[in-house]
Order: C-alpha cells, then sequence, then structure tokens
C-alpha cells in the first residue's frame, strides 16, 4: 500500500462526487490540479493591543471608476481542423486498398475562449494568463466602451501563467502597478473581470493568505483572496483599496466550478518583473543556484538545531554550480537572502529565479546549528527534464516497520545510482514509522544523522543512539537527495 500526500489524495478525489479541483477560472479551460498545501497560522499572542479598527467605507466607486477602464475581455478562438477518424488497425483494409488506404477523417469544431485582461501602457501592452491564450489561432481584446482589437500575443510564461499581448491603440487608460509585497492579510481587495461572459463584474473581500502555491514544478507565490471570482475572471485585475494593481487573477480552488471563496491571484511584483521581461526579449531569464532542497519540518528542525521552523534545507549541491562555488553544503539551511527572511523551499526559488543571473548575493544559513553569511553569484537558469528511476527489491533488519538490505551494484544499476555503499529500503509496513516519516520502498539510506551508512546494521546502530530524539536520515530517491526525520513510535 503506497502512502500518499494530501496533494495526491486530493488529485485521486477529482474522480468523485466531491471532487475538490483548482480551476483555471477562463471561460472553457476547467483543469484539475493538485490542491494547495495547508500553511499553518501562527497564533496571536494573548497579551496584544487590541487593534483599532478603521473607518467604515461605504463605497469604492471612486476606485472602480479609475480601475475599471484597464480591466478588459478577452477572447480566443482556435480553427476547426480535421483529424483522422480512430479505426482499428484491419490488415484486410490494408490488403484491399494498399498502401494509399487512409482512414477517413472528421472536423473537429471550431473553439473559443475567455477571459480577463489588464491594460498595462497607455500604448496597448495588456497583461493576462497564460492559459487564457494558449493554442489560441485568434485573440481579440474588448475595452470598456466597446471598441474591440485584434491582439498578438508578444510572448507568454507557462512556468509564472502569464502572457503579455499588444493591440494597435494608444492614450489608453491603464491601472497604476502597487507594490504586492507590502500587501498583508487583512488587507481589503476587489477582483474585476468579465465572469462567465456577463459583462465587467467587480467584487470585494480580503486578502486570506500569502506566499501561497498549488503545483510544485512551477513558480507561483499566489495572493490568496476570498473576493469571488469565477471562469472567465482569469488574467482580471486583483486591486487594492487604494486603486494600484496588486494581483493578476489566475485560479481557484473549488468542488464544483464555481466560487467558494478560495481565490488565487499573481501578485503584481511577479507580474511586472516577467512582462517588463517578454516586451523586451520576448522569454523570462531566470537566476539558479544549482541545489536541491526542501521545506523544514518541526522534525527535522529538532534535528538540525534551529531555532524556528522555516527555510529551505539543502538535500544535494550540484558540482560546479553557484551554490557550490559559494560554499554551500549538504545540509545547510538557507533561511535569509539579502538580509530577507526566507519562510520555506518555495520563497527561495522565486526569489533566485526572480534574481538577474550574475547577480552577487548573500546567502543567510545555517550549519551545524550556527548562523553563518555566505555571498554567492547567481548563475542562468536552464530548464531540464527530471530523470525517474525504477524499483528494486530484498529483505533484512526491522524495528520501524522497514525492511533494510545493502546496496549491491546489481541494484544500484537497477535503481540508476552511483552510490556503491549504502542501504536500501526494500520493503515497509504501511503503518509503522517509517512509512510515517516518507520512506519508500527502494529509497536509498545514505546517512543517518551524518555518518554514512553502508549495512543495515548501521542503520540500527545509529538509530539506537538517537533514542528519543527523531533520526536525520539522508536518502537518495529518483536521481535526488532528501533529508527526512525517523522515530521509534510509541
Amino acid at each position: 500500500m503506497n502512502i500518499r500526500s494530501p496533494r495526491q489524495l486530493l488529485t485521486r478525489a477529482g474522480t468523485g462526487a466531491a471532487a475538490i479541483a483548482l480551476v483555471a477560472v477562463t471561460g472553457y479551460s476547467v483543469g484539475q490540479t493538485q490542491a494547495v498545501r495547508a500553511t499553518a497560522a501562527a497564533a496571536p499572542s494573548s497579551t496584544s493591543a487590541p487593534v483599532a479598527a478603521p473607518a467604515v467605507t461605504t463605497s469604492y466607486a471612486g476606485v472602480v471608476d479609475a480601475a475599471a477602464p484597464a480591466v478588459v475581455t478577452v477572447r480566443v478562438a482556435k480553427r476547426a481542423s480535421m483529424v483522422p477518424t480512430q479505426l482499428p488497425e484491419d490488415p484486410l483494409l490494408r490488403e484491399f486498398f494498399g498502401r494509399r488506404f487512409q482512414p477517413p477523417q472528421r472536423r473537429t469544431p471550431r473553439m473559443s475562449g475567455l477571459g480577463s485582461g489588464v491594460i498595462a501602457t497607455a500604448d496597448g501592452y495588456v497583461l493576462t494568463n497564460n492559459h487564457v491564450v494558449d493554442g489560441a489561432d485568434t485573440v481579440r481584446v474588448e475595452l470598456t466602451d466597446r471598441r474591440s482589437f485584434e491582439a498578438k500575443v508578444v510572448g507568454t510564461d507557462p512556468a509564472t501563467d502569464l502572457a503579455v499581448l499588444k493591440i494597435d491603440a494608444t492614450n489608453l487608460k491603464t491601472v497604476p502597478f502597487g507594490d504586492s509585497s507590502k500587501v498583508k492579510v487583512g488587507d481589503v481587495v476587489l477582483a474585476i473581470g468579465n465572469p462567465l461572459d456577463v459583462g465587467q463584474t467587480v467584487t470585494m473581500g480580503i486578502v486570506s493568505a500569502k506566499g501561497r502555491s498549488t503545483n510544485s514544478d512551477a513558480y507561483e507565490d499566489f495572493i490568496q483572496t476570498d473576493a469571488p471570482i469565477n471562469q472567465g475572471n482569469s488574467g482580471g485585475a486583483l486591486i487594492s483599496a487604494t486603486g494600484e494593481l496588486v494581483g493578476i487573477n489566475s485560479q481557484i480552488l473549488t468542488p464544483s466550478g464555481g466560487n467558494i471563496g478560495l481565490g488565487f491571484a499573481i501578485p503584481s511584483n511577479m507580474a511586472r518583473q516577467v512582462m517588463d521581461q517578454l516586451r523586451t526579449d520576448g522569454k523570462v531569464v531566470r537566476g539558479r543556484l544549482g541545489v536541491m532542497i526542501q521545506n523544514v519540518t518541526p522534525d527535522l528542525a529538532t534535528s538540525l538545531k534551529l531555532s524556528d521552523v522555516g527555510g529551505a534545507l539543502i538535500n544535494s549541491v550540484e558540482e560546479g554550480g553557484a551554490a557550490d562555488r559559494a560554499g554551500l553544503k549538504q545540509g545547510d539551511v538557507i533561511v535569509g537572502i539579502n538580509g530577507d527572511r526566507i519562510a520555506d523551499n518555495n520563497a527561495l526559488r522565486n526569489r533566485i529565479a526572480g534574481t538577474k543571473p550574475g547577480s552577487k548575493i548573500t546567502l543567510d544559513i545555517v550549519r551545524d546549528g550556527k548562523a553563518q553569511t555566505v555571498p554567492a553569484t547567481v548563475d542562468q537558469l536552464d530548464a531540464k527534464d527530471a530523470v525517474r528511476s525504477t524499483r528494486g527489491g530484498g529483505n533484512s533488519e526491522g524495528g520501524y516497520g522497514m525492511t533494510l538490505e545493502p546496496l549491491t551494484p546489481e541494484t544500484a544499476r537497477e535503481l540508476g545510482l552511483r552510490q556503491r555503499e549504502a542501504v536500501v529500503v526494500s520493503d515497509l509496513d504501511p503503518d509503522g514509522a517509517a512509512a510515517a516519516s516518507g520512506l519508500q520502498v527502494d529509497d536509498v539510506i545514505l546517512q543517518v544523522d551524518g555518518q554514512a551508512v553502508r549495512t543495515p546494521a548501521d542503520v540500527k546502530a545509529a538509530l539506537t543512539r538517537a533514542g528519543s530524539r527523531p533520526a536525520l536520515v539522508l536518502v537518495a530517491r529518483n536521481n535526488n537527495q532528501i533529508f527526512l526525520t525517523l522515530k521509534k513510535s510509541n
């Protein structure tokens, strides 16, 4: 039995009656993806002084009057095409008609879609979502004054779900960009767009959370809001109470396809940075540090002697990369960049990606429980596909609900590993401590509490020395290395 994460379970639940799906809020692109990871909120101190509520605002009409003309409708279309009809492979047909036989074709219908956009410059540059225009043959932008323009797609960035369009117009009304880093949870925000093609609509809510991510493979730093967002709002504006653009609406989390108060907007700072690069270069260049990282859990924080739970734990360092040149090591925890705190691995990933290659930065790290400052020069990111390995097997000792065996050359080859002295997890009790810690069958245990292990007996001895304290275990999995904590069940 496999142990699945909450993300996987929510994804699998998409086939049930109460499926939870992340919806790309266009008029026609509804897709299921992984659910957001829950983030714990710190409890307020019981000694905190009461905060006076601001004066009640009875109308945001002035803010809407200024911002609404800069929010547009984006209509896309994909031309009809001919596709072969799927027929069974029948040798008799080939024998009768020869090699010139072609199966009949059918015409796919013309497809249309709906989204929203934000006029970013007076000379016609428009920001929207990549998923709004992805695969479209024609794109049109409709203004609030009923003018309609054919739009050119200047550039797209699927990693952030952003796209830049250009229309042939001048003296357009725009909305000023705000500093999304200054947005706070509890701030009032307005969502403007064209949901379900009913016409431009304004809804109100608050910022529910910041730093959300719904896809570990994308560059996301969503502002979460309960301002009602529905299909057709994709690419529309999230406006502050002072009339500044603080986000580009992108997704909703929903069991039904409609709004339930879980909307996600791309921060304006990220949107502006991507837009500027797409306008000037037609592509987005990102920074790269050359490390594999993971989040710090409470048990990991204890094992690593951290004062609090946060930062990004380095699993492995790429030889010759920026981190390697800076002297970073496996087991270091990056807790800050240029004096700014790094909350988790997603924050580090976004911060490095948004740093211009060649820039010099200062990393605040914790190594062996001691704080250090390390200078580094950021490399340029090149996209690479992840490589997955295959299974092995075995038997040996237990105690934590796992069976171990020494890593043999044959098993190492099967798993695609370079290591020759380590220990393989060959079987797991799904209810045991090892499975609960995140260990999986075919994981290769390299170290326990910083000490290399070569035999199951080495692992057992190291776990015994850890006693009641969670042991820090370094594991090789799918050509990556990750840290886990392993604590014996009571």
